[in-house]
């Protein structure tokens, strides 16, 4: 099992930025990657971006750019650095780590941003 908990998230103007963190425990040595998804208000949730315990990095082409996602060296905790944010960026931002042939969700950190 592992357990997930994000933070981080809150109101920015645009053009602002944020880093959200999100916080393994559990079965960590288990961990393969860890992903960040967002959910939009009405919308489906999508990727983000992903990266894995080697350190191999991937972003969707609405964020690559704008966002930075890294490990610690303990490969226990996930960053998301988001910059240059839009109010379409509005949304909650979950953390999804990969494990084995499982997958867990953390609860999700609001991120606002006004226009």
């Amino acid at each position: 099992q592992v357990q997930l908990v994000e933070s981080g998230g809150g109101l920015v103007q645009a053009g602002g930025s944020l880093r959200l963190s999100c916080a393994a425990s559990g079965s960590i040595f288990s961990i393969n990657a860890m992903d960040w998804y967002r959910q939009a208000p009405g919308k489906q949730r999508e990727f983000v971006a992903v990266v894995t315990s080697g350190g191999t990095t991937n972003y969707s082409a609405t964020m690559m750019g704008r966002c930075a996602i890294s490990m610690n060296d303990a490969k226990n905790t996930v960053y998301l650095q988001l910059n240059s944010l839009k109010p379409e960026d509005t949304g909650v931002y979950y953390c999804y780590a990969v494990a084995g042939p499982n997958g867990y969700w953390g609860q999700g950190t609001q991120v606002t941003v006004s226009s």
